[in-house]
C-alpha cells in the first residue's frame, strides 16, 4: 500500500480530530435515550433542572481548564481557588462594617471581589510557570496545597451560614423559569467557544499548545498568553464557588470545589480536548460534562452506589484518552 501524500494527510487530519467530539455526542444521546426508556421519571422539569444544576459548576470550571490544556497545559489548583472565592464572599456582606453591610454594596463586591481574587491567585500560577519554567501541574499543586488552607484560615475552619437573597439570586435564582446560574454558565460557554475559534487570542492558545518552539518564533507572546489563561481559569473558578455558596446557603471552606480539578479535567477530556495541547472545543467539554453528570445520574438512579459510579467515571476517561491516541496524526 502507498503512503497517503501530505496534502491527503493534512485533509484527513480535521476530520479524526473532530471524531471524538461526534462520538462523544452520540454517546450523550445514547444515554440520554437509554434514561427516557428505562429510568423512571426521567423525562421530568425536576430531573433536567436538577442535572443542569449540577453540572454548572463542573461546566464553567472546565471551561477554563479547556483553554489552559489547549496551551499544553494544566490546573489542579481550581478547587481550592474555589473554597477561597466561597470563604471570602460571607466575609464581605456579614462584616459589622457599615459601608459593607450595605446591600448596594456589600453584595456586588461580595461578587466581584472573590471573582478578582481567584483570578490572581491563577494569575500567580501563571507566573510560576513562565518565570521559573516550573512544570505546570508542579506549578498548580502549589495552590492546590496551601489554596485550601488559605480559605480555611480565613474561616477559622468554620461553617459560614448565611441569608442573603440577593447574593443566593447566583445560585438560587430563576429567569423565565430557568435556572440562573444555567444561564450563566451558557453565557460563557458561548463566549469562550468564539473566543477559541474567532479570536487572536484564541488561535494564539491553540498555537502555543500545537508547537511552543514555533509560536515564540512567530512573535506570539507566549508568557502573557499563559498568564491569560490561568487568569481566566482562576476567575471562572472564583464564580463557580461563589455559585456553591449560594445553593447552600453556607461556606464550607473544607469541601467546596473537593475533587473539582478531576471533575474539570475528565470533562475536557472526554469531550475531545487533547491533553497534549493544540486543540480546543468548548462544546466538546459541556457535551463531556453532561455525559458524566448522566451517567452518575443513571448509575444512582438504577441503585448502583457512587463507588461504582467512580469505577465507571475512570473507564470513560480511559476510554476518552484511547480514542485520542488513535485519533492522534
Amino acid at each position: 500500500m502507498t503512503e497517503a501524500s501530505p496534502r491527503r494527510r493534512m485533509a484527513i487530519i480535521p476530520k479524526l480530530k473532530g471524531a471524538q467530539t461526534y462520538g462523544a455526542l452520540a454517546a450523550l444521546i445514547a444515554l440520554l435515550l437509554f434514561n427516557a426508556l428505562f429510568t423512571p421519571n426521567f423525562l421530568t422539569l425536576q430531573t433536567l433542572n436538577v442535572n443542569l444544576i449540577q453540572v454548572t459548576t463542573i461546566v464553567i470550571v472546565a471551561v477554563g481548564m479547556t483553554m489552559v490544556i489547549a496551551t499544553g497545559g494544566i490546573d489542579l489548583s481550581v478547587g481550592s481557588l474555589m473554597a477561597i472565592g466561597g470563604a471570602l464572599a460571607p466575609l464581605i456582606f456579614l462584616s459589622d462594617l457599615p459601608l459593607l453591610s450595605s446591600p448596594a454594596i456589600g453584595v456586588p463586591l461580595a461578587i466581584v471581589l472573590p471573582i478578582l481574587t481567584a483570578g490572581l491567585f491563577g494569575l500567580f500560577n501563571g507566573w510560576l510557570i513562565t518565570r521559573f519554567s516550573i512544570q505546570p501541574i508542579i506549578a498548580t499543586l502549589v495552590l492546590f496545597i496551601a489554596g485550601r488552607g488559605i480559605a480555611q484560615v480565613m474561616t477559622n475552619g468554620n461553617l459560614q451560614t448565611f441569608s442573603n437573597d440577593s447574593f443566593q439570586f447566583l445560585g438560587l435564582g430563576r429567569v423565565l423559569g430557568i435556572p440562573f446560574q444555567v444561564l450563566i454558565m451558557i453565557a460563557i460557554v458561548i463566549a469562550a467557544s468564539w473566543i477559541m475559534r474567532r479570536t487572536v487570542f484564541g488561535r494564539q492558545v491553540l498555537a502555543i499548545g500545537g508547537n511552543e518552539a514555533a509560536a515564540r518564533l512567530s512573535g506570539i507572546p507566549i508568557n502573557r498568553v499563559k498568564w491569560a489563561v490561568y487568569a481566566i481559569v482562576g476567575l471562572l473558578s472564583g464564580l463557580a464557588g461563589l455559585i456553591v455558596i449560594a445553593i447552600n446557603s453556607s461556606s464550607d471552606a473544607n469541601q467546596i470545589g473537593l475533587g473539582m480539578e478531576l471533575d474539570a479535567i475528565a470533562a475536557v477530556v472526554v469531550g475531545g480536548t487533547a491533553l497534549t495541547g493544540g486543540k480546543a472545543t468548548i462544546v466538546g467539554t459541556l457535551i463531556g460534562a453532561l455525559i458524566i453528570q448522566f451517567v452518575g445520574y443513571t448509575l444512582l438512579a438504577h441503585g448502583i452506589p457512587d463507588a461504582a459510579a467512580l469505577v465507571v467515571k475512570a473507564g470513560i476517561i480511559l476510554l476518552a484518552v484511547y480514542v485520542q491516541r488513535r485519533d492522534a496524526p
